[in-house]
């Protein structure tokens, strides 16, 4: 089976160019497409988006569309499958979800896709693999590692900046937005490396890696 994954930054395609392939093994493809960030839905569905952008939700409905299109000319010997996965962020999960559904049942072919959420943020599948975390960096403060609780809703990314780097958050913060999202794929690249990805304590990481399993006819449990 093919995969098109669509991710909102590059820190999140590092993370997933490294895991899926640990999830899928070399029976399947995959391509994932970082964005520019996650934007907003946008009200009017048929709206075309300004494709220069690269915002995500804003370009969503027009990208669906288009491989629900593109989908709809393979042969069944060739099945293709789009996984959007996405930051909740602040925003409340079964509002979200609706709305995301919306944009799939408006397309006509609609393609088949997954939307997956990472909860709060991406760090959380980071998170839910603390040995990963200390193999990559054996300095971690175990205090703030041990603390976290996972997938809440706490300040993900800057829990993992406390932890690894000196100063932690508000050293990084401090910064700017632009050193923000440079640490951010430099975790992304040294974490997961030495992610398992059968035993992640995220349960958010276990719902994506459990749907993209079953759409292969992998074991998901």
């Amino acid at each position: 089976m093919h995969f098109e994954i669509l991710i909102e930054d590059q820190s999140g395609k590092k993370a997933l160019d490294n895991l899926v392939p640990k999830i899928l093994g070399d029976a399947h493809t995959f391509r994932v497409h970082a964005y520019r960030g996650i934007g907003r839905i946008p009200k009017n569905l048929g709206r075309q988006a300004d494709a220069r952008k690269r915002i995500l939700l804003e370009r969503l409905p027009q990208i669906l569309r288009g491989y629900g299109r593109a989908f709809a000319g393979y042969p069944l010997s060739q099945p293709a499958a789009v996984i959007v996965v996405c930051d909740l962020d602040t925003r409340c999960l079964k509002a979200f979800r609706r709305e995301l559904f919306d944009i799939l049942n408006a397309c006509e072919p609609s393609p088949e896709t997954r939307f997956c959420i990472a909860i709060e943020e991406g760090e959380a599948w980071l998170l839910g693999d603390i040995p990963a975390i200390k193999s990559a960096y054996p300095r971690a403060k175990e205090s703030v590692l041990n603390a976290y609780e996972n997938d809440a809703i706490c300040g993900t990314w800057e829990c993992l900046a406390d932890a690894v780097l000196p100063g932690g958050a508000n050293k990084l913060v401090a910064r700017g937005w632009q050193a923000i999202g440079a640490e951010k794929s430099e975790w992304a690249e040294r974490i997961t490396p030495h992610m398992d990805v059968l035993n992640n304590m995220s349960p958010s990481f276990n719902y994506f890696r459990g749907k993209i399993s079953l759409l292969a006819g992998l074991p998901h449990s």
